[in-house]
């Protein structure tokens, strides 16, 4: 029983060395993926305080090409992808067409007629049928203009404010110095054409790198042995998930899904309604943005001592039902609960009271602006 569970599973190019260190593994998105090693709350504060590396190999990715991608792409993302150069990244999302998200996503752009999307693990299927249905109305042909390339890459996230200077050693392009969201294809621990991105699901600094599975050996080993000085260590999706959302960052399936706009998931940051940008849904996300919306989302850290998970109920002062938790857990820097959740229109400002369930107790919390680490 125990062999076919595992047998099911897809690895990924760094799997053995997370089993070799003893990680707790379990299944994530079809993959066999570490969990934790040594404790949430450890590798947590390692990330926050100097250098983790994360496996996030299973994430997605698809290459648009050619001359009509730019126009592809302003049309099933929410964001402005006009407003990227090369070596820019955009965070984004793609509209459902029936109000909510299909999954939100980074947009690479490499040069005029190139870009390089990254989606989600748990969403690689349903996304690739989406876009390869919306590249129909292009003209555009699977493994042409469109190419599903997640099966290729490898890919590491080294996080943390010591990240870039442990990178740093294994490269004569300047990475210390790149400005947040941007990316170049650089020779990296030796091996050509790896593409070195400032991004992060952490909220701590640092990088993710993309290299072939072939090359993924060498860049395991270079990046542990250039971080050994700084105190670099392995962390699993466990601290992955604190990290996020100690930082206020949406996860699919939680506080965003086809069920949610952009707009109430407070994501009108990344959703552009410059002119000639005809994005799918645009009408009624317009709407909502002029117009307001019933329910947002919106971060709220516990008064009263208990840790909120998602579908909790949210209640007012008087016992009423005002909203759900999408997202919660203890926070290992703050020491409290935190989360976030949809709160009715009327009760979502900044400090305002409400009430968490928690098994038969209502306990109190309050709405504060993520980074939850950082309010008071």
């Amino acid at each position: 029983m125990f062999n076919s569970y595992y047998s099911t599973m897809k690895n990924t190019a760094f799997t053995k060395y997370h089993i070799e260190l003893g990680a707790r593994m379990a299944e994530f998105a079809g993959y066999n993926m570490p969990i934790e090693y040594s404790g949430i709350n450890d590798e947590h504060l390692t990330v926050r305080e100097k250098v983790g590396v994360f496996d996030v190999s299973h994430m997605g990715e698809v290459w648009v090409k050619g001359p009509k991608a730019l126009d592809f792409l302003q049309t099933i993302t929410s964001n402005d992808v006009s407003a990227l150069t090369d070596g820019k990244v955009q965070y984004s999302c793609f509209p459902n067409g029936k109000g909510g998200i299909v999954d939100d996503l980074l947009v690479y752009r490499f040069n005029a007629e190139t870009y390089f999307l990254v989606i989600n693990a748990a969403n690689i299927d349903k996304d690739w049928n989406w876009i390869c249905e919306q590249g129909k109305k292009f003209g555009f042909t699977p493994g042409k203009e469109i190419f599903n390339a997640s099966d290729e890459f490898a890919q590491l996230a080294v996080q943390g404010p010591l990240a870039l200077k442990a990178m740093q050693k294994l490269t004569k392009d300047n990475v210390v110095d790149m400005e947040y969201y941007t990316f170049k294809k650089i020779t990296f621990a030796g091996i050509d054409g790896i593409i070195f991105s400032t991004t992060g699901y952490t909220g701590a600094g640092g990088c993710e790198i993309y290299c072939a599975n072939a090359d993924a050996d060498k860049i395991w080993k270079a990046v542990f042995e250039a971080g050994a000085e700084f105190g670099i260590k392995p962390i699993g999706l466990g601290a992955r998930d604190t990290l996020r959302l100690e930082s206020g960052f949406c996860l699919y399936g939680h506080d965003i899904d086809d069920a949610t706009s952009a707009i109430e998931a407070g994501l009108g940051w990344i959703t552009k309604f410059v002119p000639g940008k005809n994005f799918i849904d645009r009408p009624l996300w317009e709407k909502h943005k002029n117009e307001g919306t019933e329910r947002r989302l919106k971060g709220f850290i516990m008064i009263d001592r208990g840790i909120p998970r998602q579908h909790y109920l949210i209640y007012d002062a008087q016992g009423n039902e005002i909203g759900e938790v999408t997202s919660g857990t203890m926070s290992p820097m703050s020491k409290q609960g935190i989360g976030m959740g949809y709160v009715k229109k009327g009760f979502w400002n900044d400090g305002a009271e409400i009430y968490i369930g928690i098994r038969d107790k209502k306990l109190k919390a309050k709405i504060v602006k993520p980074p939850f680490h950082l309010a008071k």
